[in-house]
């Protein structure tokens, strides 16, 4: 394998908005990319996968060991709960040697359980947390490494553009991380919109806002509570997955779960509401993007009150 990373051939477990902004960013820089996507095997959800790649010069493969028999790097960029089994899915086909950086929001458990499926098969394992949200960095995102190889690995990513610091040399730490802050980020977001949205019923929001700005006044809570509601409506689903993963990571070290299952709870009910199209047709472009949170709590409120008019 080329000791410059800009001559590796990298491939993408999982194409969707991860996969996507990391395949554009590093061909920006003329290295080579291929991707699979379970989605590819639908023509309908395969369809904007399948132009997006052909837009940005990356090829496509049509299953995992397609991809990984050839990839010097391998990222996983999938689903939470899919983290162990993409690793049993690549492990067999691993080139000898290559990288494997698992990107996924999972447990410090699921992470030693996917290291063992790579390494064991003659890859290079190394844990990845991502510590914010990738859209406004891109590939710069900051980003925590772990287990034996991430202190070779990081100048390597470093050198493709990528913001990468060793957590530790110890599988689980960088998950860790990630997973104890997603308690309270996921945690907020969650909060926000059931707050707010009861707030909104009750025709209380402005005063619950201006206590909040007393107490937080460095928080602009309009602009925040927009935020996060566009977020969970949009990626409401992998967000309750991702914190079905911070729930198992208390679970690990003996504690219940409390708070981090009724935010894994919470971001999936948004994201069924999300599915049956309440806050719009998902792919338009003012898809969750609206700047006032009223606009989804209204459609909220809305669509409580049509199911309990059915009910009676």
């Amino acid at each position: 394998m080329s000791t410059d990373p800009k001559q590796w051939n990298i491939g993408l477990v999982g194409y969707g908005e991860v996969g996507r902004i990391l395949a554009e960013d590093l061909r920006k820089q003329d290295v080579k990319v291929t991707a699979y996507d379970i989605k590819l095997r639908s023509d309908q959800a395969g369809g904007p996968l399948r132009d997006h790649a052909s837009a940005h010069g990356v090829a496509l493969k049509t299953s995992h060991a397609d991809l990984t028999s050839e990839a010097d790097f391998v990222i996983s960029a999938v689903t939470a709960s899919q983290a162990v089994p993409v690793a049993q899915a690549c492990a067999g086909a691993v080139k000898q040697g290559a990288w494997f950086l698992d990107f996924n929001s999972a447990s410090p458990g699921a992470k030693q359980r996917a290291a063992a499926l790579i390494d064991g098969n003659g890859g290079r394992y190394v844990e990845g947390a991502v510590m914010t949200s990738i859209p406004p960095y891109r590939i710069k995102v900051p980003l925590l490494l772990g287990g034996a190889g991430a202190e070779k690995l990081a100048p390597l990513l470093v050198g493709l553009g990528f913001d990468a610091k060793v957590a530790s040399p110890e599988l689980g730490v960088a998950s860790a991380v990630k997973m104890c802050r997603s308690v309270m980020i996921k945690g907020m977001e969650a909060m926000v919109i059931e707050a707010f949205t009861t707030a909104r019923a009750y025709g209380v929001e402005d005063a619950v806002l201006a206590s909040l700005k007393e107490t937080f006044p460095s928080i602009d809570w309009e602009k925040q509570g927009a935020y996060f509601f566009q977020r969970v409506i949009e990626h409401g689903r992998r967000r309750s997955e991702e914190v079905r993963e911070v729930a198992e990571t208390v679970r690990e070290i003996g504690l219940t779960p409390w708070s981090a299952q009724g935010t894994a709870e919470r971001q999936a009910w948004v994201a069924d509401l999300a599915d049956q199209g309440l806050f719009g047709t998902k792919g338009e472009e003012g898809f969750a993007r609206s700047k006032d949170w009223r606009t989804e709590a209204d459609r909220i409120l809305a669509g409580i009150a049509s199911n309990n008019s059915k009910k009676n």
